[in-house]
């Protein structure tokens, strides 16, 4: 399999206007459109993408830490709005995008530079015209819960 370098980067608004949102992601993880710079600063990877679910992998490190030696609840807020935002995105037909209203989040255990890989999965509950609803989860390599989220993201056209 041919691997495409990492490249950073935004796409123009006539290119998202012209592809659906699981054509958009699936483009993401495949090298066809860039990553977006959020993943590169915060160091996670969208690697699944199906319509109405999607997740996003991380490993959180020292670089995270809140002045009190964990890492800053804003990391897991991050990953948490990202593959709750794009779940909904995956289900949005060419023409259309989303922003976040509103998200919750519940911490539920400290992470560490020894918690390992991180795995969040957002899946839609509710999708609408003009208004959608998910949820997610992030969750260490053993399965335990670390956090997890509601959001409502109002659809809008591009």
């Amino acid at each position: 399999m041919l691997e495409r370098s990492m490249t950073y980067g935004l796409v123009s608004l006539e290119t998202l206007k012209g592809v659906g949102g699981l054509a958009f992601l699936h483009g993401i993880i495949d090298g066809s459109f860039p990553r977006p710079p959020i993943t590169d600063l915060i160091g996670f990877v969208l690697s699944e993408a199906e319509l109405g679910r999607t997740v996003f992998t991380a490993t959180p490190g020292r670089r995270h830490y809140n002045p009190l030696g964990s890492v800053h609840g804003g990391y897991a807020a991050t990953l948490l709005d990202s593959c709750m935002g794009c779940a909904v995105h995956s289900v949005l037909a060419a023409g259309r995008g989303y922003t976040t209203l509103e998200f919750k989040v519940n911490f539920v255990r400290p992470m560490t530079e020894r918690t390992g890989p991180v795995r969040a999965e957002g899946k839609t509950i509710h999708v609408g015209n003009r208004s959608a609803t998910a949820e997610g989860f992030l969750k260490d390599e053993a399965g335990r819960i670390l956090a997890h989220a509601t959001t409502t993201c109002l659809i809008f056209d591009l």
